[in-house]
């Protein structure tokens, strides 16, 4: 009767043993075809938004009431001295060392109309890699654009306004 039993435990436990390596061969095809999967979808995605938009910050902007005091203040205090097109700020480019940019600081008169249509106190200026293809993929996604891109020696400049009502200036520089 023990002989008879064997066979039969045998027999349980090979099976059970199949079955294990059954679920573990699913379970590892399972996780290497999400990989692959998740894989192939981030590549994708990455190609699809391969544009970049922000490169860095290109100027700060802000009103206030008394422009010349302000930035004589800047100028006593923290070393900035701003003309009248305000104080640039000089630096060398992550990807390229021999290539200089610049961020831009200046003040405003707190009755300027150049923020408009933000009733925001400040504006802040984006370095973009390339503005034209930037604008019509914000146009795509329904942002507002204040005006038309002009161009200039040192670049090409467009104002968008931001979910909040925040006036943005894209600069994409001639650096």
């Amino acid at each position: 009767m023990l002989c008879a039993i064997q066979p039969n435990r045998h027999r349980k436990q090979n099976n059970k043993m199949k079955k294990n390596i059954v679920i573990a061969l699913a379970l590892a095809s399972t996780f290497a075809l999400g990989f692959g999967f998740k894989t192939i979808t981030t590549k994708q995605t990455k190609n699809n938004t391969s544009m970049k938009k922000v490169t860095g910050i290109g100027g700060i902007f802000f009103k206030c009431k008394d422009t010349n005091k302000m930035k004589e203040w800047y100028k006593t205090h923290l070393g900035i001295d701003a003309g009248q097109y305000g104080a640039n700020f000089e630096w060398r480019q992550e990807e390229d060392q021999n290539k200089k940019g610049s961020t831009a600081w200046n003040t405003f008169a707190e009755t300027t109309k150049y923020f408009e249509p933000s009733t925001k106190d400040f504006m802040i200026n984006y370095r973009v890699a390339d503005l034209e293809a930037l604008v019509v993929e914000l146009k795509k996604e329904g942002v507002t654009i204040v005006d038309k891109i002009e161009t200039y020696d040192y670049g090409k400049f467009v104002h968008i306004v931001d979910m909040e009502g925040n006036k943005i200036q894209l600069w994409e520089p001639k650096d």
